[in-house]
């Protein structure tokens, strides 16, 4: 079986020593979508979190991390960040900011730490499933893991 290379968000887990695992699935169909990810690595929606990228009115950047099946509530993002007006930045600006492409975007590891948020629901969970950094692989670990990985605070995100 060949060696799966690290991601930057395996390499800073593995530097802070945090557990976790990967799961792989096949994206040669395009369906890279978090609804169809969690079809494809066999796990409940309510386990597998995307990473969405926005912008506040002051211009700060700002993660949220959702479930998949989720829609990010922009009023209670914006409460969360302490901004007036938050909105999504566009997808070709996604690899620009955080070094990631959408559908590869890992809450782990981007080119700056921005302010980051999980949903709250993330909290009972024993696992969260998100982005590895890299289409096709997703990463399992405990939200606080998570949390502690990405510096993050949880929030109500979602309607």
């Amino acid at each position: 079986m060949a060696k799966i290379a690290k991601t930057n968000a395996m390499r800073l887990l593995d530097a802070q020593n945090i557990p976790y695992g990967m799961l792989s699935y096949e994206a040669k169909d395009g369906k890279i979508d978090g609804v169809s990810v969690a079809e494809k690595i066999g796990k409940p929606l309510e386990k597998v979190f995307k990473t969405l990228v926005t912008q506040g009115h002051s211009r700060n950047l700002y993660v949220f991390v959702i479930p998949v099946a989720a829609e990010l509530d922009l009023k209670k993002a914006a409460k969360a960040a302490g901004e007036k007006k938050i909105e999504m930045i566009h997808v070709k600006d996604i690899q620009k900011y955080t070094g990631y492409i959408r559908g590869g975007c890992s809450p782990i590891g981007m080119k700056k730490n921005y302010p980051t948020f999980v949903d709250e629901s993330a909290a009972p969970l024993d696992e969260i499933i998100v982005s590895a950094g890299r289409i096709g692989t997703q990463i399992v670990l405990s939200p606080h893991h998570l949390l502690k990985a990405s510096n993050a605070k949880l929030a109500a995100l979602t309607h």
